[in-house]
């Protein structure tokens, strides 16, 4: 079984989760208790997803919390989008924790890939 700890990936969401933790803490979203709870679930989500994931017996099972875990970065970009409009999170916190996000979504879109294109080649050979 793959050890999620070691993909790039999984190592990036995590640090994404940390440092929106982080700049929740110091600044006003941490008093926009909703707005809070569904940020910081969200990112913590993201590195979740992609752990459970690896941690299942075939590629389709893994494929799925790829995919759930973008779905989580799209959350997690819509809501710091609302926080920064609010005013509630500084534009530069914001932009950092969107980019981060994006590249997160563009890898797991590139991991998920690879892992139906190998599982069909497998299938194909069978």
């Amino acid at each position: 079984m793959p050890d999620y700890r070691k993909l790039n990936v999984w190592v990036k969401a995590k640090n994404l989760a940390v440092e929106t933790y982080r700049a929740v803490a110091h600044s006003q979203v941490a008093r926009d208790f909703g707005l809070r709870d569904q940020m910081l679930r969200a990112s913590v989500s993201i590195a979740s997803n992609i752990a459970e994931g690896y941690t299942r017996e075939t590629p389709p099972d893994r494929a799925h919390f790829l995919n759930i875990a973008r779905a989580s970065c799209a959350e997690l970009e819509t809501q710091l989008c609302i926080a920064e409009e609010a005013r509630l999170l500084p534009p530069t916190d914001s932009e950092k924790l969107r980019t981060s996000s994006e590249e997160i979504s563009r890898m797991l879109y590139t991991l998920r890939s690879k892992i139906l294109a190998r599982s069909s080649e497998l299938g194909a050979r069978s």
